[in-house]
């Protein structure tokens, strides 16, 4: 796997969910995945919120943006993640959850993981037995191999393998 250059991730694993969950209510709301639209960009502003520039990230050809929404529902955004695949992996670029799902007054949690496993499962889909890696913020690391499985290869470098990648897709994706 190649070594990729820039800043590490930062996103938190808050709950592994079978879908997303209201915070306060504790429902349980099925999600899709879908691929981020030139239309969806206006809302999706550091102006509005988002930490990253992700009008800049659907511009790169060799990246796709994926959004999560709740079925029935895909006008709001609950979070986003950007994807390139590779010759043996899926390279994680980015992972934002949508801000009123950041911190102490998050709508739902869930989203991260939800997406982190759709990584896995686009990894199984183009031949690449589930392996996904992105960069790490070094304070994460542990964090990471908790939550979801990761092993840390190095540097800030974590790698999801199959056995894992497999046990996120089970969670989030046994009935899709």
């Amino acid at each position: 796997m190649n070594r990729e250059v820039g800043f590490g991730l930062d996103f938190i694993i808050d709950k592994l969910t079978n879908s997303i969950e209201n915070v306060i209510t504790g429902d349980s709301f099925q999600t899709e995945i879908s691929i981020l639209q030139n239309s969806d960009l206006k809302s999706i502003t550091k102006k509005n919120g988002w930490v990253f520039n992700w009008v800049e990230e659907f511009k790169n050809p060799v990246r796709d943006v994926y959004k999560l929404t709740i079925l029935g529902n895909s006008q709001i955004i609950q979070g986003l993640v950007s994807l390139e695949v590779k010759a043996d992996h899926v390279y994680m670029h980015l992972l934002e959850n949508a801000p009123f799902n950041k911190g102490q007054t998050k709508v739902y949690v869930g989203v991260a993981g939800n997406l982190v496993a759709y990584a896995c499962k686009l990894s199984f889909q183009r031949g690449h037995d589930g392996n996904v890696s992105f960069l790490s913020k070094s304070q994460l690391v542990e964090h990471y191999e908790k939550t979801l499985g990761a092993f840390h290869f190095g540097g800030r470098i974590m790698i999801i393998e199959t056995k894992s990648a497999l046990k996120l897709i089970n969670k989030y994706f046994q009935n899709k």
